[in-house]
């Protein structure tokens, strides 16, 4: 009995790894220019975006909660720094404002969650479509270019802003894998999203600990909409749109609970590259995006029965 307990243990943390590694040696030996530099540098800048999503994501799963504004908070962080910009406005200054954006619109869905008792699902339900409402208003539903400068040195220096979206979505899941190892705030989210009761009755405050994971996950969506801005060399209103699937389907393809109380940052990232790699194979051997969604939707629901299974068998 030991012996099979460790064996699922060995299957549930290595599986999406080796499924991972198995999808991309197929893709690369099939698909052709999916082993390229080029695509490789594509990957990075636009996935890094998604899994950073993920990551914050990640948390408040674990929690028990579920975000559904990542995708529009993104959208209004990337708007509200994209028209400081067309301002004048110092660059640093613009993304701070967008990061403080998005740490509002976490604060909001944090404390509307735990002091007015609305589920963390309709909580951010209704915030996607504020957010997403102000960003359409605020730039007129049009897209804000950015000043010439700015646009032209992204698009003259690449390279260099793929290396930096993978610093910064290294740095975001390092963080974050920290912060639920290592700290009271990720104990407390394992220990809330196990059993509620159980943590409540420890002594757990959980309204103070809702309002601050959310608000964490709002700056983490702030700094994608960030960077959403500088890969596009836009801000665009309806940017993020899906996002919120995405980074719900890489959270929990990776191992993440849907139920709360089980996850880490390590299966999210796999998961986050299993749907990168796929959706690359996918856009290269030109299937369609309908096709796209078809797919992570099946890899979502299969994920979740897995994990139902596992629930029961405990």
């Amino acid at each position: 009995m030991v012996r099979a307990n460790s064996l699922r243990r060995i299957a549930d943390n290595y599986a999406p790894v080796v499924f991972l590694i198995g999808l991309a040696l197929l893709l690369g030996v099939s698909t052709r220019g999916f082993a390229t530099g080029s695509n490789v540098l594509n990957l990075a800048r636009q996935h890094s975006i998604i899994i950073v999503l993920a990551v914050g994501q990640t948390m408040i799963m674990i929690s028990g909660g579920i975000d559904l504004s990542v995708g529009s908070v993104l959208a209004l962080s990337g708007v509200v720094g994209g028209l400081a910009a067309a301002q004048g406005i110092p660059i640093a200054i613009c993304a701070i404002l967008g990061l403080a954006t998005g740490c509002f619109c976490g604060f909001v869905n944090g404390f509307v969650t735990a002091k007015a008792r609305v589920p963390a699902f309709i909580a951010t339900l209704g915030m996607m479509g504020m957010a997403r409402g102000i960003a359409l208003v605020a730039s007129q539903g049009v897209s804000i270019d950015l000043p010439p400068k700015i646009s032209q040195w992204t698009a003259a220096h690449s390279f260099a802003m793929a290396l930096l979206f993978v610093i910064l979505m290294l740095t975001v899941a390092l963080s974050c894998h920290l912060i639920l190892t290592r700290t009271v705030l990720g104990r407390q989210c394992y220990a809330i999203g196990g059993n509620r009761e159980a943590a409540r009755l420890s002594g757990i405050n959980i309204d103070r600990h809702t309002v601050v994971i959310f608000t964490l996950n709002g700056l983490i969506a702030g700094l994608a909409g960030i960077m959403m801005v500088a890969y596009i060399t836009v801000a665009d209103p309806t940017a993020g749109e899906g996002y919120e699937l995405d980074s719900i389907a890489a959270a929990v393809i990776g191992g993440t609970s849907l139920f709360g109380g089980r996850g880490n940052v390590g299966g999210t990232v796999v998961g986050a590259f299993i749907l990168a790699v796929l959706r690359n194979g996918c856009d290269l051997r030109n299937i369609s995006e309908h096709w796209q969604r078809f797919v992570v939707g099946i890899m979502t629901i299969v994920a979740v029965f897995y994990d139902r299974i596992r629930r029961r068998e405990q």
